[in-house]
């Protein structure tokens, strides 16, 4: 099966076996929310796994040895067994083998659960150490949505209104690897004022993110609100053109400009002690 369907009263969504990717998301009166990987980028929704960004040279190293791990991550491009599926749910499963380990070489289980409930779809990322080492990684969201949220609205009429005040500097890539300079926030109190300028220089990187949900929003606009647990920063992007805008909770970022040790020493990885379980989540509620 290379489908499933999930639905809640007030949305519907549709979830693909390759990459364990949402590919659509409706609200209940049908429209649809999410980027449909149209040329600009073809992704809907990608699940970045075991890393977040980039590795300087896409090398990871380990113990003297080096293997070669692009950007995000592999998990995006691989199919997920379905463990689970149900007229509101559904559990995607990724396991390591002789693929994985050429590239990232430990032992792992990466559970992908979605679940609708009224307006709301949960995503719980699960990741499970099921070696005999320690376990470096990290994941996160990458869900792109349409932007404009409708037909007619201008880009610039579009905000985001966070739950906290958001004072702290932001984080910037240079060649996809994080610059050690902050810049100051664009966020005004608690409002992000849209605008394509905003990503000249790339993503906006939150990595002391005081909020823990944020909504897409216009005037005369269906609404979406972003939240998250367990995911320490925050990423806001498009790409040069692009009509979509990408919320995405991250729990560890691309490596900082200049590093390249042991890849456990990287910052912004979780490490799990064999048998140990680090589960996350977001949701996204629509209208």
């Amino acid at each position: 099966m290379q489908f499933h369907q999930i639905r809640g009263t007030g949305l519907s969504a549709t979830v693909k076996a390759d990459g364990a990717e949402l590919c659509s998301l409706r609200d209940a009166a049908g429209r649809e929310l999410l980027w449909q990987a149209l040329p600009a980028w073809p992704r809907h929704a990608p699940v970045l796994f075991p890393i977040v960004g980039r590795l300087k040279d896409d090398r990871l190293r380990h113990r003297g040895q080096e293997y070669r791990l692009t950007q995000h991550g592999f998990a995006r491009d691989r199919r997920f067994a379905w463990a689970e599926t149900s007229g509101a749910s559904c559990r995607l499963v990724l396991q390591d083998d002789a693929a994985t380990r050429e590239i990232y070489p430990f032992a792992f289980r990466f559970a992908v659960d979605y679940v609708a409930a009224g307006d709301t779809l949960s995503v719980i990322y699960a990741v499970t150490n099921t070696g005999d080492e320690m376990l470096p990684a990290s994941m996160g969201a990458h869900p792109a949505f349409n932007w404009p949220l409708a037909a007619g609205i201008a880009k610039d009429a579009h905000v985001l209104q966070f739950d906290a005040d958001e004072p702290a500097p932001i984080r910037r890539a240079r060649d996809g690897l994080i610059m050690a300079e902050t810049f100051p926030t664009p966020i005004q109190g608690r409002v992000l004022k849209l605008s394509e300028a905003l990503f000249a220089a790339n993503a906006i990187i939150l990595d002391r993110v005081a909020s823990r949900s944020v909504r897409f929003t216009a005037p005369g606009a269906p609404a979406i609100e972003v939240g998250w647990d367990g995911f320490p920063e925050l990423g806001i992007w498009m790409p040069p053109g692009a009509d979509f805008l990408c919320i995405e909770p991250w729990h560890g970022m691309a490596s900082p400009v200049g590093f390249d040790g042991e890849f456990s020493d990287k910052p912004g990885l979780f490490i799990l002690a064999p048998g140990e379980t680090r589960a996350a989540v977001h949701r996204i509620r629509v209208g």
